[in-house]
């Protein structure tokens, strides 16, 4: 087989370009270039694209012996990832950027630009695993429950299913590790990304305000009483209890939390953590990774990429998805991903709308 590994300059992507390779697939190695300005280097486990990444890249596969090539997906990554990102948060909502990377970038352009190029496959370092049932093939969660990736993988379709590649789907992080170790790549020890790749130093506020400026609004309660200022909305989230600078203090001495974003007025409402409770989701732009769902089912929902999936009963209608959660949740915003599960399989994803 063909297979494009894109490659970001991490050890769980260069283990999986060893794996193909040892198997006797056709390996051709691919950085992608997304930020138009990247850093020399990462700020310790922060961030990714950085400089050092692509020549770590290149370095892993030329140890595996492949061809190896620097894509630049800047300009789209730009578009569809960096500005809805920032359209969203000024809007009132807390968007997911990586799963709008996987669903735009990775595996959309990326797929569709090797294809056309003859790969068969492109293949990634996430861990999660596609099970072919015999009618239709689908997406479960890795076996290592702390390294599970189907959450940001929720998007994806039968068609990008059918040429994708998720060779670490089985294996300890721990062992991939110690894969790399024994190959000699000298990103084995390499930490792990974990913030937004384009806000290296983890300031999402900061950035947020070099974007988007600061307009100062009203903190305020259910009632409108005024209890502190703001730089700007876009600075906050659903359930953020630090940062809010409140003047006034609860009658009942307890912390107030952010309970929802008025981007209209630049409002910022608080109120006390029971205010939080949320039993009913309303979500938009529902995707499916199989034969779309129609009705009323039972299933898991996923809100956040490493929360936990929660019993709901879900229907699914043209264009929309209403779930109802057996316990009420906390800290659910608008505009963060929802993915349904049924057990480990991924069914589909969909964009909160609200929720009450």
């Amino acid at each position: 087989m063909k297979v494009l590994a894109a490659m970001s300059g991490g050890v769980d992507s260069a283990v999986a370009a060893a794996r193909l390779v040892a198997a006797g697939h056709d390996v051709t190695g691919v950085h992608l270039a997304l930020n138009r300005n990247p850093q020399p280097y990462r700020e310790g486990s922060r961030g990714c694209c950085s400089l050092e990444d692509a020549h770590d890249a290149r370095r892993a596969a030329d140890l595996l012996d492949i061809p190896f090539y620097v894509w630049d997906f800047s300009e789209q990554f730009q578009e569809e990832v960096i500005d809805d990102f920032v359209a969203e948060y000024r809007a009132g909502r807390t968007p997911n950027p990586c799963l709008r990377c996987n669903e735009r970038i990775k595996f959309a352009a990326v797929l569709e630009r090797g294809v056309a190029l003859g790969f068969d496959a492109v293949a990634t370092g996430h861990y999660a695993r596609v099970v072919d049932n015999g009618a239709e093939l689908e997406l479960h969660r890795a076996a290592d429950p702390d390294k599970d990736q189907s959450y940001v993988l929720g998007v994806l379709n039968q068609e990008q299913l059918r040429r994708s590649l998720f060779p670490l789907a089985d294996t300890p992080k721990p062992e991939v590790r110690a894969e790399a170790e024994a190959l000699g790549l000298k990103v084995a020890s390499k930490p792990d990304s974990y913030d937004i790749c384009f806000i290296p130093d983890g300031n999402t506020q900061g950035y947020l305000r070099a974007q988007l400026g600061e307009t100062a609004g009203p903190i305020v309660d259910d009632t409108g009483t005024e209890l502190g200022r703001h730089r700007g909305h876009h600075g906050f989230t659903v359930g953020q209890r630090k940062g809010l600078d409140l003047r006034v203090p609860a009658p009942d001495g307890k912390p107030r939390y952010v309970l929802r974003i008025e981007p209209a007025g630049n409002r910022v409402v608080v109120g006390p953590r029971e205010s939080l409770q949320v039993s009913r989701l309303g979500g938009i732009r529902p995707t499916w990774t199989q034969t779309r769902v129609a009705g009323t089912w039972r299933g898991q929902v996923q809100y956040r990429a490493h929360g936990s999936a929660l019993p709901a009963t879900i229907t699914t209608e043209t264009g929309q998805v209403v779930v109802n959660l057996d316990e009420p949740a906390r800290g659910v915003a608008p505009g963060q991903s929802m993915v349904f599960f049924d057990d480990t399989r991924v069914v589909g994803s969909a964009t909160i709308s609200e929720a009450a």
